[in-house]
């Protein structure tokens, strides 16, 4: 059998159930089961929902798991385990729910953020996308929801990988579709054939990818879908990067804490820069907005460099108050080209504002351009 994770949303034709906390109705088909620590910062909720760690003490989740914004300590949370019997599960109590603002309305926002009593010391948490620059592309999926539709809710952790559908064949898919929200949500699923998606019991949970520096990002909240896998009826999830801002500053005011380290960006400039031979020094500028804090201790900065002689080349990260990191010295080396992502701790630095990748060629007779870079801070 095609491995595949079904997640009913929550307002589908097949999704029906409603409980005081909301209407917890997607869930996972058919996938495969998820190794012990895959996916460390999924949670479950116990209103049958999923959702992911956002920081060390908040969870996001989807609004139409939740009641009204305001105390709530009906919730709990299971957190560090793929079986939830295992006796190993952190378990927390929630305190205080945050539900979008326009959730309901023509703007959309199916999320909402889950306040826990206490923070989870070393919780691994999942950044969330704030730009859309990983909104297409295949995705994964994971949810302890049903393993078929109208099935029952699943005690190990199940996963699997669904494509992008643009919003114009989502739209066209069924009548279902015809109120999608282009700017709001993105959908994803086996258009032609069905049989992964996400089900009843996965409302909440997060759709992922990999981003350029090979780390986890959420792209995806599971939101709604005209049942469980079925052909020409994709699943519908939160678009993440939408709300992004939104989500931090909703997160800053009920305290908890901020977004992952490292969990803003990409920010990239793919324009070409040409590097002058044994030349002044020359730069290219992205633009972090929308971020949180400071930058992080394991800040990613991934280069491409076009260049015949790369030892010729120095290259330094410059952050917005002039504070200059030094990613490569010059040195002996005569391969061609600089295809990589140096890690730098730039902590002390505000992640708003404009960063500069500084490239200098400090000998004769080779030449290059930037091609392209971006900074994930």
């Amino acid at each position: 059998m095609t491995a595949a994770l079904v997640i009913v949303p929550a307002h589908s034709a097949s999704a029906r159930t409603t409980t005081a906390q909301g209407d917890p109705s997607p869930r996972v088909v058919g996938g495969t089961r998820a190794a012990l620590g895959e996916f460390p910062w999924m949670v479950r909720l116990s209103m049958g929902c999923g959702g992911a760690m956002y920081t060390n003490q908040l969870v996001l989740t989807a609004a139409h798991c939740v009641g009204s914004t305001g105390n709530n300590t009906s919730i709990t949370a299971t957190v560090g385990v793929v079986d939830l019997q295992d006796s190993a599960a952190v378990k927390r109590t929630s305190t205080y729910v945050y539900r979008s603002t326009t959730y309901g309305t023509s703007t959309g926002g199916d999320w909402a953020l889950i306040k826990l009593a206490s923070p989870i010391t070393g919780v691994a948490t999942l950044p969330a996308a704030s730009t859309t620059a990983y909104d297409t592309g295949t995705f994964t999926v994971a949810g302890w929801g049903a393993a078929s539709e109208g099935g029952a809710q699943q005690r190990y952790l199940l996963k699997a990988q669904v494509p992008f559908v643009d919003d114009v064949s989502c739209r066209d898919a069924g009548p279902y579709y015809s109120g999608l929200i282009f700017s709001a949500e993105l959908c994803a699923g086996q258009l032609a054939t069905g049989g992964v998606d996400t089900c009843q019991g996965d409302s909440g949970g997060p759709m992922f990818r990999r981003d350029s520096a090979n780390a986890w990002i959420q792209v995806g909240i599971v939101s709604h879908g005209d049942g469980c896998a079925r052909p020409s009826a994709p699943g519908v999830y939160t678009q993440v990067s939408t709300f992004a801002a939104t989500i931090a500053a909703a997160a800053a005011s009920i305290g908890g804490g901020g977004p992952d380290p490292g969990g803003c960006g990409p920010f990239t400039n793919a324009n070409n820069v040409n590097i002058p031979d044994h030349g002044a020094a020359v730069t290219s500028t992205v633009t972090a907005s929308a971020c949180t804090g400071n930058a992080s201790s394991t800040t990613k900065v991934a280069v491409d460099i076009k260049h015949t002689y790369r030892g010729d080349l120095v290259i330094d990260l410059v952050a917005p108050d002039g504070s200059s990191y030094r990613l490569k010295s010059a040195s002996n080396d005569s391969a061609d080209n600089i295809n990589t992502t140096y890690t730098v701790n730039a902590s002390s630095e505000v992640r708003n504002g404009a960063w500069k990748l500084k490239v200098q060629d400090l000998y004769d007779a080779d030449t290059g351009y930037i091609d392209s870079w971006s900074l994930t801070l």
